[in-house]
């Protein structure tokens, strides 16, 4: 993606941090930034010694950085902060994308049934899709407000923070396999906490020009899905298709960008319909 004409979606010369920014919907985000002008850090608890490489785009610039960060862990997350910030200075749009989600091919022990799910999953996808969003959100707000600058930061949700799963699309696993599979608790308890945490810190730095939003997306398309999930989970859904991972780009450098700056504590859908029903 090239740097379009309008400056009220620009992101040219924005310092940005991209949270699991080599996951599926991560990489597209940063591909579309980067492409649009911006220096984009890219995390991930492992580290990455060449992230143009990694996300197949060319760089010759400098405008990416590969920094390590385990978003559980604040110091983690402070020294991740702290590398951006001698690089390129404060971040003044951060895109907390990272996260848990269990998938059907998850083996039972992590995807059982309410009455017997286990306290200890609970508790590590809480940890990373929710406190960790915190402690990211806590680091990036506190840095932006200490330099006197506003800045934008957006939550990515999930369609199941929203509403509740619909178990009958997994429905065939236990037909197939004998083994069924419930999906879990935890990610839609964690998902649905991220827009209280949003609205929260919308209305808290809104005075200092720190705008806070929601992008909630539906399922994407992946090639390690079987035919059935995908068939099933495009039944429900209105618009005919599961997304592609570029698809929500679009809500993102809106919200990124002066295109949006009168909204904070918000949360923009992107979900094929999804919860139109």
């Amino acid at each position: 993606m090239s740097e379009g004409f309008d400056p009220l979606f620009s992101v040219r010369d924005k310092v940005v941090v991209v949270t699991g920014g080599f996951g599926q919907i991560g990489a597209e985000f940063v591909r579309e930034l980067h492409g649009r002008g911006a220096r984009v850090a890219v995390t991930s608890r492992r580290e990455v010694a060449d992230p143009s490489a990694e996300l197949g785009i060319a760089d010759p610039d400098g405008r990416l950085l590969a920094v390590a960060m385990d978003i559980t862990d604040q110091q983690s997350v402070d020294a991740g902060f702290d590398r951006v910030l001698e690089a390129w200075g404060v971040p003044t749009v951060v895109v907390n994308n990272a996260g848990l989600d269990t998938q059907p091919s998850a083996p039972p022990e992590v995807s059982g049934p309410f009455e017997q799910f286990p306290a200890e999953v609970f508790r590590e996808v809480v940890d990373t899709n929710l406190v960790g969003t915190f402690l990211v959100t806590q680091a990036a707000g506190r840095r932006m407000r200490d330099a006197g600058l506003g800045g934008s930061i957006v939550n990515v949700g999930s369609i199941y923070g929203m509403v509740s799963p619909v178990q009958d699309i997994y429905a065939y696993k236990a037909e197939q396999t004998g083994i069924p599979f419930i999906k879990p608790v935890a990610y839609s308890a964690a998902k649905s906490g991220l827009y209280n945490l949003t609205r929260y810190c919308a209305t808290y730095w809104g005075r200092a020009g720190i705008r806070v939003n929601t992008l909630t997306p539906s399922g994407v398309r992946r090639d390690t899905q079987d035919a059935t999930f995908q068939a099933n989970y495009t039944a429900r859904m209105p618009i005919g298709r599961m997304a592609e991972a570029n698809e929500f780009n679009g809500a993102l450098v809106f919200l990124a960008s002066d295109a949006s700056t009168y909204m904070t504590g918000s949360n923009v859908v992107v979900d094929g319909g999804w919860t139109a029903w």
